[in-house]
């Protein structure tokens, strides 16, 4: 996967590529989804959710440039595969899902692979976490209308937001903050489930 989808498209960050290989992705899928897995396109994992595909997964996490000592919000804990790739990347996760059942999926398979610097809430992702604010980068694995008002004031100063925007076309864009005001960039057409 790593080789033929991910660096075959131009990605040479080693510490990425290295990630990758080192998150068993079928672990995060469900049992019926095993064999398709390492495949190149997003899975079901219950509940309206998808896994995204490893290509989206790479490309948001890129976007971020980690070097290893971040602290990462990310919103939509989903399955808990991105949420694996960051906290093999960044220094300290915090991870919000509003499905308490796929959270709870997420966080126990998280905690089994060994991670400790992860952080779990179950809760309505557009809000953020502003206890824990502010942050070093912000990943949404959901498609928003528009930015959930909160979350770019919850970014540090020159950090970034990377989030899919629009209804059925849709384009990742990275948010970065400048004070008061945010610097927006399109990046690439997405298709992501919707934020809820």
């Amino acid at each position: 996967m790593v080789r033929n989808q991910i660096a075959r498209r131009g990605f040479t960050d080693e510490r990425l590529l290295t990630a990758l290989g080192r998150v068993p992705r079928h672990e995060y899928v469900p049992a019926e989804q095993i064999e398709s897995a390492y495949r190149d396109g997003p899975l079901a994992i219950g509940r309206g959710q998808t896994i995204s595909q490893p290509y989206i997964v790479a490309y948001m996490t890129n976007e971020l440039a980690l070097s290893g000592t971040e602290r990462i919000l990310e919103i939509g804990t989903g399955s808990g595969y991105q949420t694996a790739v960051l906290a093999e990347l960044a220094g300290e996760v915090f991870t919000v899902e509003v499905i308490d059942e796929l959270g709870q999926r997420a966080r126990a398979q998280l905690e089994k692979a060994g991670y400790e610097n992860i952080s779990f809430k179950i809760g309505d992702g557009r809000l953020g976490w502003p206890e824990e604010a502010p942050f070093d980068g912000i990943i949404v694995t959901a498609a928003a209308e528009r930015w959930p008002a909160d979350l770019p004031f919850q970014l540090k100063e020159g950090a970034s937001m990377i989030i899919p925007v629009g209804g059925g076309m849709q384009s990742l864009e990275r948010v970065t903050r400048r004070g008061d005001r945010f610097d927006r960039k399109r990046l690439i057409s997405v298709r992501f489930v919707p934020l809820v």
